[in-house]
């Protein structure tokens, strides 16, 4: 079932929020995610950077392990906001290849990817548009 228009426009003003709560001090792009469970908890996520890089975390990984670790672990859909900090966002921002991975392993099937520009400029995304060829949890697990 598709989510309404109401559902979206939650998770993209929940992306644009926490837009606001990045931790960018070095590339100063600010990135923040709305995530909603398969249960409609939503969570929110920014992209924390560390000046080691390697340790820095991505806004939908952030969201996407606080589900996780409160109990939730199907996605239901997952809206993305980025842009240079300190501005409204001028472009769609897609999901980096770890968080696509990330989002692999916890997508149900009806996953959507929203890329947000504002609460009602976004394009909407499955799974395998974003992710074509993915490496499936359940690829490992038959193969055992």
């Amino acid at each position: 079932m598709q989510l309404t228009r109401e559902q979206i426009s939650s998770l993209c003003e929940q992306a644009l929020a926490m837009r606001e709560k990045a931790y960018v001090p070095y590339s100063r792009f600010a990135v923040g995610a709305g995530l909603m469970t398969e249960d409609g908890k939503i969570y929110g996520g920014c992209n924390i950077e560390n000046l080691s890089f390697g340790a820095t975390n991505c806004a939908e990984r952030t969201a996407i392990f606080k589900a996780v670790s409160e109990g939730s672990t199907v996605l239901r859909a997952l809206a993305i906001a980025g842009g240079a900090a300190g501005t409204e966002p001028d472009d769609y921002c897609a999901p980096c290849g770890i968080c696509r991975q990330v989002m692999t392993e916890f997508a149900g099937e009806e996953f959507e990817i929203f890329l947000v520009r504002s609460a009602n400029d976004w394009q909407r995304y499955t799974m395998d548009e974003i992710l074509p060829l993915q490496f499936k949890q359940w690829k490992v697990r038959n193969k055992q």
